[in-house]
C-alpha cells in the first residue's frame, strides 16, 4: 500500500459532526457537513424499533436471517431477503407490511413468502446459495449471493422477477471468484453483502471486506479496502470500481480468546454518487457495534484495471466518507445490522430503515429499527 493511499484513507476517516442525544421518539442526530459539504448534510429522527423473535414460524418455515431490505413504491410494502443457504426452507425473500408513521414503529408482518430459483427454475438446493441483498430494479428484483469462499462457489448478482424466476446475470469481474490457495478472490464469508440501484439505473455492489489480492481484513490497529463495482444495471456489464476503506473494529473481544471483526454489510444509494453504507462489526462477549456512514464517490478513482491494491504504485483517491450515525452512542442496542433501505412511512413520511440477521440464533433477534429522514443530500 503506498504512502499517498494511507495519507487518504487518514483524511476520509475524520470524525462526523453527528449530534449526540437520547433514543426517545423523535430524537434527532444531525450531520451537517460530511467531509466539509454542507450540500451533502443529512438529519434522521429516530422512529422506534420492533422485534421478531427467533423461532418465528411463516408458512411452516422459519423467519429470520434478514440481510436485505427495499421498499416497493407499487405496494407500499417492503422486499427483505432471507440469508438461509436453503437449509431450513428454500432460498427466499419476503414480502413485508411494516406499521409505520410519524408517530412511530409499531410493527412489522409477513405479507408473504417467495422462492427464489435457480437457472433451470428450480429452488436452490442446500448450500449452492447464500442470499445477502435485495434491491427493486428497473426489470425485476435484483440480488445478491455471497459465494462460499471455502467450496469455491463465486458470488453473484442476479435479476429475478417478481415471482423468484430467473431473468439473468450480472457479469462477474476478474479477480472476484475465489481461489483455492486464496491468494485471489473473495474471502469466505466476506463478500457479496450490498446492493444498491441508483435513479440512473446504475447498480452498485459492494464487498464485505477486501479481496485476498487487495490487503487484509479489518483489525483492531488497521481497516480493510473493500471494492464497490458500479455496474451498468441495464446490460450488467461493469463500469468502475471504487475503493471504500473500511474502518478497524472498534471494540476488543471481552470474552477470553474471544474474536472480532467489522465489514461494510449493507450500501443504499441516495443520488447517483452518494450512499449511505452500514459498517458492521461484533466481538464476542460485547455484541455488535453498528455505524452508518455517508459516502460520496465523487472524484475516487475507478480501480477496475489495478489488479491489486496491495501491490500497486498509483495514486488512488478512495471514496470520501463520514460517520452519520453511531447506534450504540445515541443509547440503543443492535444486533446483526444487515438490511437497510430508504422508504415510505404509511402517512408518506420518508424514512430510513434497518434490520438485523439473527443468524436463526435463539440468541439473537430479527430486530428493525426506524429514523424519519428530515434533510437528506440535495444536488
Amino acid at each position: 500500500m503506498t504512502k499517498r493511499f494511507l495519507a487518504a484513507i487518514a483524511f476520509v476517516l475524520l470524525s462526523s459532526t453527528v449530534t449526540a442525544g437520547t433514543t426517545d421518539i423523535g430524537a434527532t442526530f444531525e450531520t451537517a457537513c460530511p467531509f466539509g459539504d454542507c450540500a451533502t448534510g443529512i438529519s434522521l429522527s429516530y422512529l422506534g424499533e420492533f422485534v421478531i423473535p427467533t423461532g418465528h414460524m411463516e408458512n411452516g418455515v422459519e423467519f429470520g436471517g434478514i440481510s436485505g431490505l427495499d421498499f416497493d413504491a407499487a405496494t407500499g410494502h417492503y422486499i427483505a431477503i432471507s440469508d438461509d443457504r436453503s437449509e431450513r426452507g428454500p432460498a427466499r425473500f419476503y414480502e413485508l407490511d411494516v406499521d409505520l408513521d410519524a408517530a412511530g414503529l409499531k410493527g412489522v408482518s409477513v405479507v408473504k413468502q417467495v422462492t427464489l430459483k435457480d437457472k433451470n427454475g428450480e429452488p436452490f438446493a442446500a448450500r449452492t446459495v447464500d442470499p445477502e441483498s435485495i434491491r427493486l430494479g428497473k426489470d425485476g428484483i435484483y440480488w445478491g449471493s455471497e459465494g462460499d469462499g471455502k467450496a469455491l462457489l463465486a458470488p453473484f448478482v442476479r435479476v429475478a422477477s417478481p415471482d423468484g424466476s430467473f431473468v439473468r446475470e450480472f457479469k462477474l469481474p476478474e479477480g472476484f471468484a475465489p481461489s483455492a490457495d486464496k491468494s485471489t478472490g473473495i474471502r469466505d464469508n466476506l463478500a457479496f453483502e450490498d446492493i444498491a440501484t441508483a435513479p440512473s439505473g446504475d447498480v452498485f455492489v459492494g464487498v464485505e471486506a477486501a479481496l485476498y489480492q487487495d490487503g487484509p481484513k479489518s483489525s483492531l490497529t488497521s481497516g480493510s479496502l473493500s471494492r464497490i463495482v458500479r455496474y451498468d444495471g441495464a446490460t450488467g456489464e461493469p463500469k468502475a470500481e471504487y475503493v471504500y476503506p473500511v474502518s478497524p473494529i472498534p471494540q476488543a473481544a471481552t470474552k477470553a480468546d474471544g474474536g472480532n471483526d467489522n465489514g461494510m454489510s449493507e450500501i443504499v444509494a441516495l443520488d447517483d454518487h452518494r450512499l449511505l453504507a452500514v459498517e458492521r462489526s461484533y466481538a464476542q462477549g460485547f455484541g455488535n457495534n453498528i455505524k452508518i456512514m455517508i459516502m460520496d464517490l465523487t472524484n475516487a478513482t475507478d480501480v477496475s484495471a489495478i489488479a491489486s491494491l496491495a501491490k500497486n504504485d498509483q495514486r488512488i483517491v478512495p471514496v470520501r466518507k463520514s460517520q452519520v450515525l453511531d447506534l450504540r452512542a445515541i443509547g440503543l442496542a443492535p444486533d446483526n445490522i444487515e438490511a437497510m433501505s430508504l422508504g415510505k412511512a404509511k402517512d408518506g413520511t420518508d424514512v430510513l430503515i434497518l434490520g438485523s440477521d439473527n443468524n436463526f440464533s435463539a440468541s439473537q433477534k430479527t430486530q428493525f429499527y426506524a429514523f424519519k429522514v428530515l434533510n437528506r443530500p440535495r444536488q
